[in-house]
């Protein structure tokens, strides 16, 4: 991953209406939610969260799909799993053993 896309989805993921939407997305793979969904599970307006998902959209975090007369959004996993690698690629000068606890972690939630 480029550092500018890097950046990109760290901005969009930087508000709370967004990192939460994203992070009930994941929840929701493979199926993903209908936008109607996740704008009552927001609270918020349907033109408010519209612009929130948008960022996303761009971002590449959030991937939009079509069903009859619903727009289904997708959690972007690769993007996700792109984003991690980007960030955890140097993590402990090399020394994996440092970071094992992370690996276990990420075993017992997922």
């Amino acid at each position: 991953m480029q550092p500018a896309i890097a950046l990109d989805c760290l901005a969009a993921l930087s508000h709370p209406t967004r990192l939460d939407a994203f992070r009930l997305l994941v929840r929701h793979q493979p199926e993903g939610l209908s936008t109607g969904q996740l704008v009552e599970t927001s609270g918020l307006g349907q033109s408010t969260f519209s612009s929130h998902l948008a960022i996303l959209v761009a971002a590449g975090l959030v991937v939009p799909e079509k069903r009859g007369r619903r727009m289904i959004q997708r959690a972007n996993i690769t993007t996700l799993r792109d984003l991690m690698l980007f960030l955890a690629k140097d993590c402990c000068g090399g020394r994996a053993d440092l970071c094992e606890p992370l690996a276990a972690e990420l075993a017992e939630c997922c």
